[in-house]
């Protein structure tokens, strides 16, 4: 890990050691090997102000970053040449597991609000940035259509959806995704979980159709797999 990292690396994930050894021990695995963390604030993506909306937040990763560069920036410990991190962003999270809500709401303390329930039900607020990593293709097909809507209607205008999904379009990066996915879903003891992947022009034709222009993204650097991030602005 570059040297310039490690402050904020280590301050995000040491809240969770008080949420046991299993919360930060993933919360290092992930932050360390996961691009689209860190690439955020290394690309400036997020606004200084506003609300963010983490669907399917998991143990508030994301959450914690964002609290944590807020703290390291205004220290004076922040990575060179990267832009000033949002320090104005109010931060809230969905998550479906009610272990991982605990383990989030342990390690943020009241500097998130996390709340447990299923995106496909919850109302979701008015939000300036929601995102949505790794959660689709957990979905069905009109599944997914259901919850873009519902985020498309959240969100204010001119607001920001990240969506960091897998391309089916991928070849072999696409099969050692699917396949990791497989290994982490039995490892979890959850033998019937399915996945619904789509490529990145099928994500690219849902997001437009629903009034969002696009960047998209490569996200898999330093692993084999097949990610995309969606850079989703709405414009109508």
């Amino acid at each position: 890990m570059d040297s310039q990292l490690r402050p904020l690396f280590d301050a995000t994930t040491r809240p969770y050691i008080d949420a046991g050894r299993y919360a930060w021990h993933f919360a290092r695995g992930k932050l360390r090997h996961d691009p689209v963390f860190f690439s955020l604030l290394r690309l400036g993506l997020l606004p200084d102000r506003g609300d963010l909306l983490d669907l399917g937040c998991g143990q508030g990763i994301l959450l914690s970053l964002l609290k944590t560069a807020k703290e390291e920036y205004r220290a004076g410990r922040w990575p060179r040449g990267w832009p000033q991190p949002p320090l104005n962003l109010r931060l809230r999270g969905m998550e479906l597991s009610e272990r991982r809500v605990r383990a989030a709401q342990r390690a943020l303390g009241g500097a998130a609000q996390v709340i447990q329930g299923d995106v496909r039900d919850l109302e979701l607020p008015q939000s300036s940035v929601i995102t949505i990593f790794d959660v689709l293709f957990y979905l069905e097909i009109e599944e997914q259509r259901h919850l873009l809507d519902k985020v498309a209607g959240a969100l204010e205008q001119g607001g920001l959806l990240l969506v960091r999904e897998t391309d089916s379009g991928g070849g072999f990066a696409f099969a050692m995704s699917r396949w990791s996915e497989r290994f982490a879903a039995v490892l979890r003891g959850d033998f019937r979980q399915r996945e619904h992947y789509r490529s990145a022009p099928e994500w690219t034709a849902e997001l437009e159709s629903r009034g969002f222009s696009l960047d998209v993204q490569p996200m898999s650097a330093g692993t084999p797999f097949s990610n995309f991030l969606f850079v989703a602005r709405k414009v109508s």
